[in-house]
């Protein structure tokens, strides 16, 4: 298939795994007949084929993947079922759509379902070599379109990528990182979603809303959103974003834990940019950089994390600062110092004076204690290699609230209001911020004076 897309992605090589010296047999819908397997079919034996199958339509899903580890025969016969038009409609639920189950305990018995048949095939293909254990899961469920990335025509009321993503969880439950380097490779093939990825990073943000969408609930609910230990969700996260650029990776991370609109779900591209957000907008996205900083991602390094937080702030333009103030503190306390030091590393002294203002005025607005600002730019002020470097960065601080306080009082005293009267209300957390701010360093000079 020819495109006009750049094709900058990259997959990791299926040559370069290891597998074991077991042989792959393909599957067959005959059951052996050979006198060693029927000896192991046990009183199985004496029924046909057709009465084995009737009976297992009164048996759990669960029930019946504990069946398929009593022997290899009796295993067969369950592959044969599985591949049935029967047994295909029982295991194969496709109710993923009606809205009163979606968010009730139908809709967690959905779930749970899928659960089971995962257990169920990964029992069932337990001998096989990786590539052809996925080959045959695909076979079964390749006729279920709602697992598929664009196959829904209404995904934000569809449970079917999270159906796939809690099958694919306990499927791949235990498998180390080279059989999951090729679970993903497989999933791309299937789903075709470099391209589409490439599509979304390399276009106007917001043009292909409907495909920013997809791609958010695909790698949501199929590839992040099941993982029990935060290293699992680190491993295929890093999956989703390492082969891209930087650049790439920011507003890739943006489209799948950005914020989003609340009547159709699409990527709000301009709500960082336009005036403050809320927690609720930016947790997301400090979730993740949490998750590649805080776990052992060994293939990212601080540097790494930092340089996407930094091309995060200039997704799709520069972000307020009160923004990028808000996500470092919900990021924690490592990550917003090593970027506050790369900062002052880096002979940027001002910008950094102007993020303490914004830090302070986050804590004032979302009532975090102030003594944590202050404790931070102390920290920082640390970094600086001479008692020079350190008092000019201070004095810009001051000067920082100085100029901020008479720019908003300007904007107050010109009679710009809304009807929130946000102008007035801004001017008013500033100058309490500042108040609290150099309350707190006065604590803190007492208290160092007095021991």
């Amino acid at each position: 298939m020819t495109s006009t897309v750049s094709t900058s992605f990259t997959l990791i090589p299926n040559q370069k795994y290891r597998r074991s010296s077991r042989r792959s047999k393909p599957f067959c819908n005959t059951v052996d007949t050979d006198s060693e397997s029927l000896s192991t079919l046990g009183n199985f034996k004496a029924l046909p084929l057709e009465i084995f199958q009737m009976v297992l339509k009164y048996l759990s899903v669960k029930d019946i993947s504990m069946l398929s580890m009593v022997s290899k025969a009796i295993s067969n016969r369950l592959i044969n079922y599985i591949s049935t038009s029967s047994g295909n409609r029982r295991l194969l639920l496709q109710d993923f759509h009606n809205l009163e189950i979606s968010g009730k305990k139908e809709g967690s018995c959905v779930l749970e379902h899928y659960r089971s048949l995962g257990l169920l095939l990964k029992r069932c293909t337990l001998l096989l070599p990786t590539k052809d254990r996925l080959k045959y899961i695909h076979k079964i469920l390749s006729e279920v379109s709602c697992f598929k990335l664009s196959g829904c025509p209404s995904p934000l009321h569809c449970l079917g990528l999270q159906c796939y993503g809690v099958f694919l969880q306990i499927l791949t439950a235990g498998w180390d990182e080279l059989e999951c380097h090729r679970v993903f490779n497989f999933l791309c093939e299937l789903s075709n979603l470099p391209r589409k990825v490439q599509t979304v990073v390399s276009s106007k943000p917001g043009s292909a809303r409907k495909l920013e969408l997809r791609i958010r609930l695909f790698c949501r609910s199929v590839l992040l959103n099941h993982w029990i230990h935060r290293s699992d969700s680190a491993f295929w996260l890093t999956r989703i974003l390492k082969p891209w650029p930087m650049v790439n990776q920011a507003r890739l991370l943006y489209i799948i834990f950005g914020p989003v609109s609340s009547l159709n779900g699409h990527v709000v591209w301009q709500k960082m940019i336009e005036g403050p957000t809320d927690e609720t907008s930016l947790k997301g996205l400090a979730d993740a950089i949490k998750l590649l900083y805080d776990t052992e991602a060994k293939e990212w390094t601080a540097d790494d994390v930092i340089s996407l937080v930094d091309e995060l702030s200039v997704v799709p333009r520069e972000w307020l600062m009160e923004n990028n103030a808000r996500l470092l503190i919900l990021s924690g306390n490592n990550i917003c110092f090593t970027f506050m030091a790369s900062k002052a590393v880096n002979g940027r002294a001002v910008e950094l004076a102007r993020l303490v203002v914004f830090l302070a005025l986050v804590c004032e607005k979302d009532l975090y204690c102030m003594d944590w600002a202050v404790k931070m730019m102390q920290k920082v002020c640390k970094v600086f290699s001479t008692p020079g470097e350190r008092n000019n960065f201070l004095q810009s601080v001051e000067n920082a609230f100085a100029h901020m306080i008479m720019d908003m009082l300007q904007s107050v005293m010109s009679g710009d209001r809304d009807e929130e009267d946000s102008s007035f209300l801004n001017l008013f957390h500033l100058v309490n911020a500042q108040a609290n701010f150099h309350k707190e360093i006065l604590y803190l000079t007492m208290r160092s004076t007095s021991t």
